[in-house]
């Protein structure tokens, strides 16, 4: 059933919103590179989930809204709106939850603040652990398995203050840009619940577009935090390799998934990197540069800036109807700012690339769920996905992993080239737009069949197999309101300038302003 946005608990009064004005610009003060905050009183919501991450982290610093207070309006919204969008998972029980955010209150009361998150609800991505909750991944084989300790990044959001509400929800082992598995079901997506939310962050691109979450985190391997982001009409945002470290596992030679933010704006998105980001000693690969924040892009900046198009590879890849054009008008909007956007291509054989991209993903699956595989009874409970990944893996010898490792180099090589023209280099974020959520995946584009589960995905490897940072932006909606992103890659360690750009981006389109007109589910009382 459709019903209009409106408040649903944690209304805040005149008095309570100018505390929160006064803490915002406090948070701008202290956070200068992240550009405008909200530090007027006009620009704050009257609810306490419409506020950004930002400004709901003032006000509660601030005192002007209690931890108890937001942990409510949270647990009010998602008791509303996640039966039907299933975005959040494996919750713990309110009655805890309340009890964590009165001992959050309690601390701010002493004065003890433990950081930007402090007292924020937070819901962790499945496929990443959180000490005492489940961590199954979406598969039946662990659905039952409660981690031990905190991964990297959920150690450093505990750090700063996040309190834990549950999972985000993500496809069977994370595989596949559609979220669904036996676990926990289908995600839906915000903006018409019939369609796929994509993946495997498709989790927490719902829980953030339909303000169940104030900011996520995700991961990405295949376009896991792009891909989600576009169908749901929010940011996501791939660092550079080694930005945030990876520490699990092989930590020299797979370097392919890498953790991020996910945000209803630029600013929450920079405020969640300041935080995942920075070396650790126990991953030697992670970037010894620290990540600052993004500071504003001025005018002049933003109309100097060259804009490469690499759009379908001059029609390598396909596309679904009126999306290259769709996503090509987006950057239209921008042009009368003064960026320069014109065509380019990388002096590169593309399929090359795709051939590439399976070696180094299924030499990957093998290593990590190859033990699993040889176990029959654990087989039988895989996805097929991840057994055809598998079996492929088991097939390669060391000269098919050589040479992709050769073609992945060239491939960062092609991208220098365009680099030293453009400052940043775009392409559409997916090749189809949202589809029924009750496709496990596309079987064509047009006419172009698809010969693999992932094919339909091909777009987002240039990104990760650069290793360089990539955002996703909304690009706007098809006619039918099917929202739609463009993937901006910046050079590598470019993070800071890829966001600033964002944000300037966003500053100057309307399409993140358009919120979906949620629904509940059939049997919800109204």
């Amino acid at each position: 059933m459709h019903e209009t946005q409106r408040t649903s608990g944690g209304g805040l009064s005149r008095r309570r919103l100018l505390g929160a004005s006064v803490a915002a610009v406090g948070m701008a003060a202290l956070h200068p590179a992240l550009g405008a905050g909200a530090a007027s009183q006009s620009q704050l919501p009257s609810d306490i989930c419409d506020m950004s991450a930002l400004v709901l982290s003032a006000a509660i610093r601030a005192q002007s809204v209690s931890c108890r207070e937001v942990m409510s309006a949270y647990l009010a919204r998602i008791e509303r709106y996640n039966p039907l969008y299933n975005a959040i998972v494996a919750m713990p029980d309110g009655a805890e939850l309340l009890r964590l955010a009165d001992a959050a209150d309690r601390d701010l009361a002493r004065g003890h603040y433990r950081g930007w998150m402090h007292g924020m609800p937070h819901a962790v991505k499945d496929l990443s652990d959180v000490a005492g909750m489940v961590s199954s991944g979406g598969s039946p084989l662990f659905r039952d398995r409660i981690a031990a300790k905190d991964s990297l990044i959920t150690a450093r959001m505990r750090s700063a203050g996040a309190i834990f509400i549950g999972k985000t929800n993500v496809p069977e082992y994370g595989l596949g840009s559609q979220t669904y598995n036996p676990v926990y079901g289908v995600t839906r997506n915000a903006y018409r619940p019939s369609l796929a939310a994509g993946g495997s962050s498709g989790g927490a691109a719902v829980g953030l577009a339909t303000r169940m979450l104030p900011v996520a985190d995700g991961s990405d391997m295949m376009g896991s935090l792009r891909n989600p982001a576009a169908f749901n009409n929010v940011i996501g945002f791939r660092p550079t390799q080694g930005r945030v470290p990876h520490v699990g596992g092989d930590l020299f030679l797979q370097q392919l998934g890498y953790e991020g933010p996910m945000g209803r704006d630029v600013d929450d998105v920079v405020q969640l990197l300041g935080t995942l980001a920075g070396a650790d000693s126990r991953a030697p690969l992670s970037l010894r540069d620290s990540f600052s924040g993004a500071p504003p892009m001025t005018d002049a900046e933003f109309s100097a800036l060259r804009l490469g198009w690499l759009g379908d590879y001059n029609g390598y890849l396909p596309m679904e109807a009126g999306l290259l054009s769709l996503c090509r008008r987006a950057l239209a909007g921008v042009e009368p700012y003064g960026i320069a956007v014109e065509d380019a291509a990388p002096d590169y054989d593309m399929d090359r690339l795709w051939r590439c991209w399976l070696t180094l993903r299924q030499w990957a699956i093998a290593g990590g769920s190859g033990p699993l595989y040889a176990q029959p009874d654990k087989r039988a409970q895989m996805k097929p996905e991840l057994v055809w990944e598998i079996e492929n893996g088991l097939r390669l010898d060391a000269a098919d992993v050589a040479a992709a490792g050769v073609a992945r180099s060239d491939w960062y090589r092609a991208l220098l080239t365009l680099f030293q023209r453009y400052d940043f280099l775009v392409l559409p974020t997916a090749q189809v737009f949202p589809f029924d959520a009750g496709l496990h995946w596309p079987k064509a584009i047009g006419e172009v069949k698809m010969d693999t589960y992932h094919r339909w995905m091909e777009v987002v490897i240039g990104g990760t197999l650069s290793g360089c940072p990539v955002v996703n932006l909304p690009a706007g909606f098809d006619e039918s309101g099917r929202p739609m992103g463009v993937q901006v890659i910046g050079p590598f360690g470019a993070d800071a300038r890829v966001l600033s750009f964002a944000r300037a981006y966003v500053q100057r389109t309307e399409w993140l302003a358009k919120r979906p007109t949620l629904q509940v589910a059939d049997n919800q009382a109204q």
